[in-house]
């Protein structure tokens, strides 16, 4: 007996970006400045990081201890999010010795 169309529950789409954030050398730069580093990466993340995310419709699914997921409703949104949240990380570290800053790899 074949079941009827009408009871097939329907399938909700929904097209979505994200984007995956991590730090480099993570591991090592706690290594250099455990309290430092992490100190650092808390600040941008509460003022940088979510403003900017949720300035262009986007939201963390997963934070990862050194990187986070986070989902956006357009690519355009996620790259935007991307380049805007390198430059002022980049802008903020300028002052740190080169082998201390805080950079971001992206997927």
């Amino acid at each position: 007996m074949m079941a009827d169309p009408g009871d097939v529950p329907l399938l909700h789409h929904r097209l979505a970006s994200v984007l995956m954030v991590d730090v480099v050398g993570y591991t090592r730069l706690m290594e250099l400045d455990e309290r430092g580093t992490h100190g650092r990466l808390m600040n941008f993340r509460f003022s940088i990081l979510h403003p900017i995310i949720e300035g262009r419709r986007g939201k963390i699914v997963k934070n990862t201890g050194d990187g986070f997921l986070a989902m956006f409703d357009s690519a355009r949104d996620a790259l935007e999010a991307a380049i805007a949240m390198q430059s002022e990380v980049t802008k903020r570290e300028a002052d740190q010795p080169p082998d201390r800053r805080i950079a971001f790899a992206w997927v």
